[in-house]
């Protein structure tokens, strides 16, 4: 589309919400909703979502639980979010794929299958550990802002913040994406068969349908009115013809989607940034009538993903490695072990009000570090090695008294650290997948992707749905005292994320385990409460999985999942001074972990959340 097309695209955009504003019908015959956003509509569904306890609060509505049992297999094993995604990774891995061939084609498999949570349209983390060179890597397929971004973009005209889905829904919100060239550079590097085989069996399924699963169902079901007011050609796709979401186990069908990624298979990852699909991409961005986007084609083409140096500590003799910045939850997580490495987790059972206690305050103040230093590497300075000294983390760790809660926490000072620290808010958490694989040379991928809120931004554009990362960044470019913050919105920045796939290495220097959870903010809490539960409880991969989610973020309250046994340590925790919030925690996580009998490696063991739809196996 040409710049006068989009110009007065826009300018029409523009009149129809005033007019819509003002009492106009906006109305098409579809019963599905308005070909073009209904402004109204979209305000008020935006308010109903906000209501206490609506269901729209949640970016990923909780669907219950199913039992989950621990998997074995002595050769490989892959565990991810849908069945149908691990079906395509062990089939990979039975034709003699590498691990990374197998998670890339799990990957586009969960944008057929799990759209809400990942896809094309957004960006990820990925770890590879490679047998031969036991060499450990990280890739950053982050998205980035437009060079037309404005740090105050998510303000309104008083300065103050928008409402969370005035911001989230539209153009305003999605950030250029970087997973499918992320995918194909690690691809480069590490895979063996053909890139377009690896895409073939999503194509396959987005064109013959698949049943729609009980969490996508309840995801539009709970955005229905956000679906109606945004039109077509997403409210057509997940909405019926009375304007209400589909039903569980229908049939769904992309033949949009199977097309797009037929040229992403036949013309690598460039389809997307350059040529008629990355004009179509902008197009629906900065075309939006009411929060039109800055994505530029210029934006889209200069995109590269990095290759990042992983952070890795110790504890208990493991260690662990993730994501550096611009993701936060690497850092999180290790901070909060090596704090709780100075206290005795191991003399405590699972579960226990001491645990729950000792875990949230190391969180705490792990995420009060995050909020003021974590950020774009490539344009903040990041006190990396301060963060993880084993001296600063015993000092923080003195902190945490045994028999009381500290209250809000605060950064503490990093070697390397700036003089004031930068703070800003935590964000919402976001909609987002995980999968783990390894292979039978025992090369190990863990990748963490996704498009941020449920559905992303609502936009969709050849089939898949486009992010709506720029959210992630501080809305707020200064402090209430201030001091810019390390992570506001900026031109070609990228927005900090939570997103921490892990690899862990045992005592003997052995690849032990690989893990990650979607959760957005509270990824890191998952994962702490899973690797103690393995190394200090030596509780099984599944029965790490499966113990009821705890911990805490940036603030007072302390985290407990609703439904669970946790729930009943609240006025126990209460009376240590704790405020406690009862809530639904669905993390996702998958994870994978070495079996061991008499001291020697016998396989592989897998485990998959019981909040999720998600399955472990190994291949024939």
């Amino acid at each position: 589309m040409s710049a006068l097309a989009l110009a007065r695209r826009s300018a029409l955009g523009l009149a129809l919400c005033l007019t819509l504003g003002s009492g106009g019908a906006g109305r098409a015959s579809a019963a599905t909703g308005p070909l073009l956003p209904d402004c109204v509509a979209r305000a008020a569904a935006a308010s109903a979502a906000r209501a206490p306890g609506a269901q729209g609060d949640a970016p990923e509505p909780a669907s219950g639980r199913a039992p989950r049992l621990l998997v074995r297999s002595p050769r490989d094993m892959v565990a991810a979010a849908h069945p149908l995604a691990v079906d395509a990774a062990v089939a990979v891995l039975d034709r003699g794929g590498s691990a990374m061939d197998a998670a890339i084609a799990a990957q586009f498999m969960l944008n057929v299958v799990e759209p809400q949570s990942s896809g094309i349209g957004g960006g990820g983390f990925l770890l590879h550990h490679e047998v031969a060179s036991g060499r450990l890597r990280s890739y950053d397929g982050r998205e980035t802002a437009p060079a037309a971004a404005d740090p105050r973009q998510f303000l309104d005209a008083s300065g103050r913040p928008l409402a969370w889905h005035d911001a989230t829904d539209g153009g305003l919100s999605v950030g250029v994406p970087g997973l499918a060239r992320m995918l194909e550079l690690a691809h480069r590097q590490h895979g063996r068969l053909p890139w377009a085989s690896l895409i073939e069996p999503a194509i396959a399924v987005a064109e013959q349908g698949y049943p729609m699963s009980r969490r996508t169902h309840d995801q539009a079901r709970a955005a229905a009115a956000r679906l109606r007011a945004q039109g077509d050609p997403v409210a057509a796709w997940l909405l019926d013809a009375h304007g209400q979401a589909r039903p569980a186990g229908s049939t769904l069908r992309n033949p949009a989607l199977a097309a797009s990624l037929r040229r992403l298979a036949t013309g690598g990852a460039d389809v997307l940034h350059e040529g008629e699909l990355a004009q179509r991409i902008v197009a629906t961005v900065a075309g939006h009538p009411c929060r039109p986007g800055r994505l530029s084609l210029e934006d889209l083409a200069a995109y590269r993903p990095r290759e990042r140096e992983p952070v890795c500590g110790q504890y208990r003799g493991h260690r662990i490695c993730g994501m550096g910045p611009p993701s936060s939850g690497g850092i999180a997580v290790l901070q909060t072990l090596g704090m709780l490495e100075h206290h005795a987790l191991r003399t405590l059972a699972p579960g226990s009000v001491e645990a729950v206690h000792l875990i949230s305050e190391a969180l705490r103040l792990a995420y009060a570090d995050r909020g003021a230093y974590l950020a774009d590497p490539d344009v903040v300075a990041i006190p990396v090695a301060g963060l993880l000294d084993p001296t600063y983390l015993r000092a923080r760790a003195a902190l945490i008294e045994p028999g009381r809660a500290l209250g809000e926490p605060v950064p503490g000072r990093p070697p390397g650290a700036a003089a004031a620290a930068l703070t800003d808010s935590p964000e919402t958490p976001p909609a987002t997948t995980h999968l783990s694989v390894v292979d039978a040379d025992g090369n190990a991928v863990a990748l963490t992707s996704s498009i941020e809120n449920g559905l992303g931004s609502l936009q969709m554009v050849g089939g898949f749905l486009l992010n709506n990362q720029l959210t992630d960044f501080a809305w707020q470019p200064v402090s209430p005292s201030g001091h810019p913050v390390a992570n506001a919105l900026a031109p070609g920045k990228r927005p900090r994320s939570t997103m921490a796939p892990t690899i862990v290495y045992g005592p003997d220097g052995a690849l032990r385990a690989v893990l990650g959870s979607p959760g957005g903010g509270a990824i890191a809490m998952y994962l702490v409460k899973t690797l103690v539960a393995m190394i200090d409880w030596e509780l099984d991969i599944q029965a790490a999985i499966g113990l009821p989610n705890i911990g805490a973020l940036a603030n007072a309250t302390t985290l407990l999942e609703r439904g669970t046994p946790a729930a009943a340590l609240a006025p126990a925790l209460r009376a240590l001074g704790h405020r406690v919030a009862i809530v639904d925690l669905n993390s996702g996580l998958h994870g994978i972990e070495r079996e061991r009998s008499d001291g020697r490696p016998t396989g592989w063991r897998g485990g998959a959340d019981p909040r999720r739809d998600g399955v472990a196996r190994g291949s024939r």
